[in-house]
């Protein structure tokens, strides 16, 4: 089978990645590399053909992956599209909900593969999970990262706390999201740094998701409680264990069983195989706009309560 040709747009360092697994891949063929910072694009190409427009691309690729900054995302995706290429967008798939549904239009009208690049899902744990989770009542989420200058410029709702929103709400099914409560603090930058968010679907399930990018360590991990079981995972080990309780209150431990893969190959040749069989990807235009919808919702919430804390500072409120 002849292999997919493909681009990169972006060559930043998460385009890099990208950029290192295209290379890698038995069923892809990296033809470009593209950034309007031609010389970052021509560093990251390594000798292949390196584009300071993407809509160079036309003719040249069947596939790209859109690793450019997110208010870029829905321009970038739209042109390819429309040049009859395949797309697979980071996330967050764009920086609104209009520009979300400007990618999923074009893609309807064009015919074209749009995939949206939530990561963890296709982390080989979080895979085990989904095959075991029955009814979910209760979550337990931590994404704690050790300070980085990279992504200030992005809230840390939009740049951490969206893979386990998507991991959640893809557990959740249909259920519909009853109440959003948040609060986020800026401490190091002028984005909210850390945030906590508790959400309530109906039927009583209960998810409270915490991130932070000022940790002093680094934190992935997920717990998940249903109807006599608790389930705990570690996104960095792709480790999963489950704790059961039978007859006459008898626990048992298991270890979910999951093969090791790094998930962003695993999430490219998902991409790759779609592209190939013109099938609907798991990680389509209307989840992640989903996805998308619930983080701004947070994210105002999260302003309300900035509004609270500074009227307290103005009043001299103390403990």
């Amino acid at each position: 089978m002849s292999k997919i040709r493909v681009a990169v747009v972006g060559a930043g360092q998460f385009g890099r990645n990208h950029v290192r697994v295209a290379r890698q891949s038995e069923g892809a063929e990296l033809v470009a590399v593209v950034d309007t910072d031609r010389g970052r694009a021509q560093e990251a190409a390594e000798g292949l053909l390196a584009l300071g427009d993407h809509r160079e691309l036309t003719g040249l690729v069947d596939a790209a992956v859109v690793a450019a900054p997110t208010a870029a995302h829905a321009e970038i995706g739209c042109d390819l599209m429309r040049a009859g290429i395949d797309v697979l967008v980071e996330k967050p798939m764009a920086a609104d909900l209009d520009s979300a549904d400007r990618l999923i239009d074009t893609a309807r009208e064009c015919g074209r593969i749009l995939q949206v690049g939530h990561l963890e899902r296709y982390n080989p744990a979080v895979a085990a999970l989904e095959r075991i989770v029955t009814q979910p009542l209760f979550f337990e989420i931590h994404r704690m990262n050790i300070f980085s200058p990279r992504s200030l410029d992005v809230d840390i709702v939009l740049d951490l706390m969206i893979h386990d929103l998507d991991i959640v709400l893809a557990l959740v099914g249909a259920a519909e999201l009853e109440e959003i409560r948040a609060a986020g603090i800026s401490i190091l930058s002028e984005k909210v740094d850390i945030g906590n968010v508790r959400l309530q679907f109906r039927g009583g399930c209960v998810a409270n998701l915490t991130a932070s990018r000022v940790s002093t360590e680094r934190v992935r991990k997920l717990r998940l409680f249903q109807p006599h079981e608790y389930i705990s995972l570690d996104y960095t080990k792709q480790h999963a264990v489950k704790f059961h309780v039978g007859a006459e209150r008898q626990i048992s431990f298991a270890e979910l069983p999951a093969a090791k893969g790094e998930p962003l190959t695993l999430q490219f040749e998902a991409f790759l195989s779609s592209v190939r069989t013109r099938s609907e990807p798991k990680l389509n235009g209307a989840a992640a706009r989903r996805t998308l919808e619930v983080a701004l919702a947070i994210l105002d919430k999260m302003k309300e309560h900035s509004q609270v804390v500074a009227q307290s500072l103005v009043t001299g409120w103390t403990p």
